[in-house]
């Protein structure tokens, strides 16, 4: 390269000579939105000097900076490199802004392909929600992997839940708070238009708000920064849905200063890898943008994801020896067609407003307003009473699962050793049938009805209409060249309505409204002010309350930007109000049921800093840490809300302090990061519902399990390195190791109905305190707790991919039941320990059952092709290659919770109340075309 040319680009890029310090600054852009990109490389060629970009897009060199023609390269991944040559001369300051990376076609594989399906991403049951940012691209190969490779195995970052972590949309929240959870299903088919997202990890600062201990991520969805132009995408798959179409068109900003984004999609199947597993899911997306003045801009977005999916079941041992990896028990045949009982419908429209105001051309101030509302509900069937006789219901059906025990082979094999045709009977008809026989649900209901009876059965919902408000203002400020002032206020409302509704009775016309479980006429009545209430299609029954909330938080934040040291400290206050609403006055609890109860309200504070130390270009060293206290969530702070306005004894704010550090090494060939953490969760709160058999006795209730007070721990490293061996071979490797435990012995207490039954059990008004579960040094049920992924990437110049990743994980645990931990194991009806009490084998039967290891061989390619201004691409993935059966999750039955229970059921060969699992799905597949315009 001559002299003329160096000269020509080196005023091209406005070199400005304003210090007398020698440096070299800039700032990179995306050069469709001409957007800052954050985490671009930016190096010196010849030298050790490497740097990442800011939030802002910007860099800076200042120390040892080589003098004459210097070659300055910047990268990212997913964008095409570039070199730009500049000239170095003492005592100046070498000014290059705003240079501009295009996206690298032969990289544009569907990165935000959805590997996990929208019911295993918020499925409560599972409790497989993965982290914050779980589908977000990230420079970082730790980030990828956990993302892409991990997930399937419902692995979850550090061991935490996604409560854990903050998103954002346009800055506004998106966790409920009832569960703290983003739900990912109401922006679920709208891909293309959520794709730029910032993402923080860990504690590492945000812009937007002070974020949880996962990190935030921001997903931005301005109209006049999505790229510009048109996109039609077709997928196929066998995993949740089968069929996916998404069309996308950006406007890009006009001429009138006018922008709009408009994104439409459908999913849809009749099965997934589940047998029954429906799929109907509607998108639509719209964002609308006008750039008032050069410094003000207003947006409006709606999103509207209406979605339906079919549930599968998790299944005891028994069970799947019998019926197989995709046996689901929450189906039988009607009219030819599967249908399933459990159906989750969610249909939450979420409407914004967005004011960008920049006051200067270092201070921005983003104002929001949102707006959500809709439902969400489970269907179920009911098999209450049919009428009442001297006040107790009675003639209701039996119960219509296919895998309730009295129906399964290891319940006559225990009951009648003696006779094992039963046992044999039993098996052959789940073996031949094992569905939900709708058929008989139907003519019991018609055949009561005729004598003049209410419905044995009913398919009802349990619904929660949420409506909620949401303000927020954001400040960013850039006080100099090294001070970044980031603030926010935020305010949320929230009334949560929650009922159940009769969806289907199945042939009849009525069905009685009381609980099958009361032993006298008024606690038999789910609402005393209308007694023995017949209901129909359409009916609200059984409970109905309103929760409602406010939460006023706030938050600082300064970072601090220096030649070798970086740092930030960050600053957060929150107050929290829940209160309950009852519109039933529950006949088990008539003085502690209606209308509202006492206001509840918690205060939380943050405190959190970080620094990276460079110690060259090459060498990082990160540090952060912080304390949080925060409120919990409205899910486990009312014990029983459906029947009473009760709440967790005891209850205050959890407390949470964390710390990581991180050595970072990067390199043009190899770039590595290894982290270390700590995290410990004190005072935190978990609520449980199910039936138990032995609770001070020998009776069968329906309980509530309230823990409370419960400690956590979290320990462990990663690992991620990625070496580019060649032009077009990549190599990779990821390591997690953790070890997630319970740290102390937590209160244990039951809440159940107000009979006669539980008084003689030793409840006082349905409430018994079972002192502490002994829980300590017992592992979390929180996925994989040791995952590891080596794999290679191929990519040819002729814009054509593929890849492979063999993944291993180790030290998966049951999710135990701290009922059978607590004194209630050891102790007969009178309070004594058991005569019969054997230590050792007690020991034995509580000790925590730990899953096998597995490999999982996942497989990726695609290829894509110019053609003019166009382009199309086909990316293709094959998930568990090899067919690997292999258990992600599951939990201990509490049917069995004292020592004899739980001892006659173990010595079966097959448990009547064995503990229940998912399984991961075997080989899968996943294509998808697209075509951009």
């Amino acid at each position: 390269m001559n002299k003329i040319t160096l000269i020509f680009l080196f005023g091209f890029f406005s070199i400005s000579l304003f210090s007398q310090e020698t440096a070299v600054k800039g700032s990179v852009k995306d050069a469709v939105s001409f957007q800052p990109i954050l985490n671009v490389t930016v190096e010196l060629e010849g030298t050790e000097l490497a740097v990442l970009t800011d939030v802002q897009g910007e860099f800076l060199f200042n120390v040892n900076v080589p003098f004459g023609e210097q070659i300055l390269k910047i990268s990212k991944t997913g964008y095409t490199t570039k070199r730009f040559p500049i000239i170095v001369n003492e005592g100046r300051t070498v000014d290059i802004s705003d240079m501009t990376l295009e996206r690298d076609l032969s990289q544009s594989q569907d990165l935000f392909t959805i590997t996990l399906s929208d019911d295993e991403l918020d499925n409560d049951a599972v409790g497989a929600d993965n982290i914050t940012g779980l589908l977000s691209s990230s420079l970082d190969v730790f980030q990828r992997t956990a993302a892409f490779e991990f997930s399937q195995s419902f692995f979850r970052l550090r061991g935490l839940d996604s409560e854990n972590g903050s998103v954002l949309i346009n800055g506004i929240p998106m966790n409920k708070l009832f569960n703290g959870r983003p739900q990912w299903s109401n922006w679920g088919g709208l891909n293309d238009v959520m794709r730029n997202q910032e993402l923080t990890t860990g504690l590492a600062p945000s812009d937007y708000n002070f974020g949880g201990i996962l990190g935030t991520t921001n997903i931005n969805v301005r109209a006049s920064q999505a790229r510009q132009g048109g996109r039609l995408t077709y997928s196929s798959s066998n995993r949740s849905y089968t069929n996916r179409l998404m069309a996308t068109y950006a406007s890009g900003l006009l001429k009138n200063n006018w922008a709009y984004t408009v994104s439409i999609g459908r999913r849809w199947g009749n099965e997934g890898y589940q047998d029954a597993t429906i799929y109907d899911a509607n998108s639509f997306f719209l964002s609308v943008e006008k750039k008032l003045n050069d410094n003000h801009s207003l947006s409006f977005t709606g999103i509207y994801a209406p979605n339906r999916r079919g549930k599968s079941s998790p299944n005891t041992q028994e069970v799947f020896d019998l019926k197989g990896i995709k046996y689901n028990e929450y189906w039988g045949w009607q009219d030819g067609e599967k249908r399933n009982s459990r159906i989750k419908e969610v249909e939450e429209p979420i409407f914004m407003l967005n004011h960008y105001w920049d006051l200067s051309s270092k201070t921005r101030l983003n104002t929001n307003v949102a707006y959500q509302f809709g439902k969400l509900g489970n269907s179920r069937l009911d098999n209450n009473g049919t009428d009442l006789v001297n006040g107790v219901p009675e003639g209701g059906g039996a119960n219509p699962s296919p895998t309730y025990y009295q129906k399964l082979p290891s319940y006559f094999e225990r009951n009648f050793p003696d006779d094992l045709q039963f046992a044999y009977l039993a098996l052959q008809e789940f073996q031949d049938n094992g569905q939900i026989d709708w058929n008989t649900l139907y003519e019991a209901n018609i055949s009561n009805a005729q004598t003049g009876g209410n419905a044995r059965y009913a398919l009802y919902e349990d619904r929660v209409d949420d409506t909620q408000f949401t303000f927020n203002s954001i400040l960013n400020s850039e006080l100099n060249d090294n001070i970044i002032l980031n603030a926010g206020l935020s305010l949320q409302t929230l009334k949560s309505e929650n009922f159940a509704e009769v969806l289907d009775l199945l042939g009849a016309d009525t069905y009685l409204d009381i609980d099958q479980f009361a032993d006298d006429v008024d606690e038999a009545q789910n609402d005393l002010q209308n007694r023995n209430r017949l209901v129909g299609v359409g009916d609200k029954f059984k409970y109905n309350y309103n929760l409602f909330a406010n939460v006023v938080s706030g938050f600082a934040q300064a970072q601090f930007r220096y030649n070798k040291l970086d740092f930030f400290l960050s600053g957060s206050v929150a107050n929290t109000q829940y209160q309950r609403e009852g519109l039933y006055q529950n006949g088990a609890f008539p003085d502690n049921s209606l209308g509202k109860g006492d206001k509840l309200t918690f205060t939380g504070f943050g405190a959190k800093g970080g620094l990276t130390y460079k110690i060259s270009g090459k060498h990082l060293v990160n540090v952060n840490s912080g304390y949080i206290t925060r409120a919990p969530s409205l899910r486990n702070t009312f014990s029983n809300s459906r029947e009473n306005h009760n709440v967790v004894p005891d209850i205050t704010e959890e407390k949470i302090v964390s710390a990581d550090a991180s050595y970072i090494f990067r390199s043009p060939i190899i770039k590595a990061k290894i982290t270390g953490y700590y995290t410990k969760i004190r005072d935190a709160n978990e609520i449980s519902f199910f039936f138990a058999d032995g609770i001070g006795g020998d009776n069968v209730a329906f309980i509530q399990e309230i823990l409370q007070g419960i400690d956590k721990q979290h320990i462990g490293g990663e690992l991620g390195v990625e070496a580019q061996v060649t032009p077009t071979i990549k190599l990779k490797g990821v390591a997690s190791v953790g070890q997630f435990t319970y740290a102390n012995n937590p209160n244990l207490f039951l809440t159940t109905e107000a009979d006669d039954e539980s008084v003689a059990a030793g409840f006082v008004d349905g409430f018994k305190d079972f002192g502490t579960s002994n829980l300590k040094d017992y592992k979390i049920a929180a996925g994989p707790h040791r995952a590891y992924s080596v794999g290679f990437e191929y990519r040819d110049p002729d814009f054509w991919w593929f890849g492979a990743t063999a993944n291993f994980f180790t030290n998966t645990y049951i999710d135990i039941s701290p009922l059978t931990r607590s004194s209630n194991f050891t102790t007969d009806f009178d309070g004594n320990v058991f005569n019969d009490y054997d230590e050792d084998l007690a020991r034995e039967l509580l000790q925590q059952e730990r899953f096998d290891d597995y490999m999982v061989v996942n497989l990726i390619g695609g290829k894509s092709w110019k053609i003019g201004s166009k382009y199309i691409s086909v990316f293709a993935s094959v998930n568990n290659l090899l067919d690997e059966v292999f258990k992600t999750g599951g939990f201990e039955q509490g049917r069995n919770a004292n020592f004899r229970q739980l001892r006659d059921d173990q010595a079966l060969d097959t448990p009547v109340f064995g503990s229940k699992y998912w399984y991961g799905r075997g080989a899968t597949y996943f294509l998808n075309v697209n075509y951009r315009f």
